[in-house]
């Protein structure tokens, strides 16, 4: 909340200070709770565009945006955290400089940003935006350009989000399912995405070498789920073989199991009782 003693050089300087006080503490509350260390680190543009796969850009204009939207930033600047505190002094004196001019009534021009999903990055305006939000604003006001991406923002909190959605958009290229199909396969751990691609790779070769034709990414992806996902999930399901992971994380395990079990690619009721049997022991 804005302080008010009658002397803006003052309150603009206990107000960075205070912006200061807080980022330390995040900091520090941080390593208390043993979290992940890019919990408050500024998310950078370029790497969350690598991870979700960049499709075009359009210009929407000026918009009123919420600050707690603003996430990241175009440049590597390291001046702000995740939500603009301050990291150093370096940035003490042009931040009291634009404080004390917003605090005598001067005309602050828009911020420029980049809007993924929900998420914005800030191209031009980073103290402007740290400025705000310690003053308790909710909203700024932003020139917005949105970018589209091959997979949705959703579900990014910090750096480490970034490595699931690069292996889920790489898994979606290897694996072309409809958007539906696509939506029921998830995994905790990236690199299951790789797999379950090679997995599903392994059994288009097959597949094709049975029928005697070639066929492309997107055909062998629907054959696939149809005609060996989906069926095997549902045998999993009712033999109770899922555990608690999820659906396409109990795929992959249990074939593996499978295979180095029976040498089979193929699922029948015994390999099903044998699979039982082995979760048992």
């Amino acid at each position: 909340m804005r302080t008010s003693t009658g002397f803006p050089r003052a309150d603009v300087a206990d107000d960075f200070l205070r912006a200061r006080r807080r980022q330390v503490l995040a900091r520090l509350a941080q390593r208390l709770r043993r979290a992940p260390d890019d919990v408050n680190m500024i998310l950078p543009l370029d790497e969350v565009l690598a991870a979700l796969g960049r499709r075009g850009e359009r210009r929407l204009g000026l918009q009123a945006i919420r600050l707690d939207s603003i996430v990241g930033t175009v440049d590597s600047s390291r001046d702000f955290d995740r939500r603009f505190r301050p990291t150093s002094s370096r940035v003490r004196e042009r931040w009291e400089r634009l404080a004390l001019a917003q605090r005598r009534g001067e005309s602050i021009p828009p911020i420029d940003v980049y809007r993924v999903g929900d998420l914005h990055f800030v191209q031009d305006g980073h103290h402007r935006v740290s400025i705000a939000l310690a003053s308790g604003a909710k909203t700024i006001e932003a020139h917005v350009t949105e970018v589209l991406t091959q997979l949705p923002s959703a579900g990014i909190q910090g750096r480490a989000d970034l490595l699931v959605k690069s292996y889920q958009r790489i898994f979606r290229a290897r694996v072309p399912l409809p958007p539906a199909a696509m939506a029921t396969i998830t995994v905790t751990n990236p690199w299951s995405y790789a797999e379950l691609g090679e997995a599903v790779e392994a059994w288009g070769f097959r597949w094709m070498q049975d029928r005697g034709k070639f066929a492309d990414r997107a055909e062998i992806a629907r054959h696939w789920y149809s005609e060996e996902y989906q069926p095997v999930v549902r045998m999993l399901r009712a033999a109770d073989l899922t555990g608690g992971h999820t659906e396409a994380e109990a795929f992959l395990r249990v074939a593996a199991e499978r295979y180095r079990l029976i040498m089979t690619h193929d699922w029948t009721d015994d390999v099903i009782e044998r699979l039982q049997g082995r979760r048992r022991r």
